[in-house]
């Protein structure tokens, strides 16, 4: 490990989540380019979501990225990060956030920690693993109840 990759690395997360920030002031999925964020992704990344989400599964290339933030803008009607710790070794990251969102079909709100394990080289994200602490309770808020007779 060097401090040399070490630095890269985190300048490359808050690079993104700096991106990240303006494409959805810009009005995010299917409003704003995903070319905000494409430098900071390598052309081959991988995105692994948990399967019990609505978005869950395997995100590839900046396609599936695309998709994937557009399956995220039908889900969440907000979705603020409201603290973030970076944690960077070298190639690997760390990123503890936590998280404040609305479902925007049941608008029910949410508070939750993500704990992301990221991949960068060449200065650029190649992977990402995102763990959420309850996949259950994201799945059942973003549910619609069923009515009974």
């Amino acid at each position: 490990m060097t401090m040399s990759s070490t630095t890269d690395s985190l300048a490359v997360l808050t690079g993104m989540y700096a991106a990240e920030a303006e494409y959805l002031a810009a009005g995010g999925p299917g409003e704003a380019s995903f070319d905000l964020l494409a430098p900071f992704f390598a052309p081959n990344v991988e995105l692994h979501q948990a399967d019990a989400l609505p978005y869950g599964g395997t995100w590839r290339g900046h396609d599936g990225m695309t998709q994937f933030f557009l399956m995220m803008g039908q889900v969440w009607e907000s979705f603020d990060m409201v603290d973030q710790t970076f944690l960077a070794t070298g190639e690997t990251a760390v990123v503890l956030t936590q998280v404040r969102a609305r479902v925007r079909a049941t608008g029910r709100e949410l508070s939750f920690p993500i704990l992301q394990a990221i991949k960068v080289k060449n200065g650029r994200i190649t992977e990402v693993r995102p763990f959420y602490w309850d996949t259950r309770a994201i799945a059942d808020a973003c549910t619609m109840p069923t009515p009974t007779d």
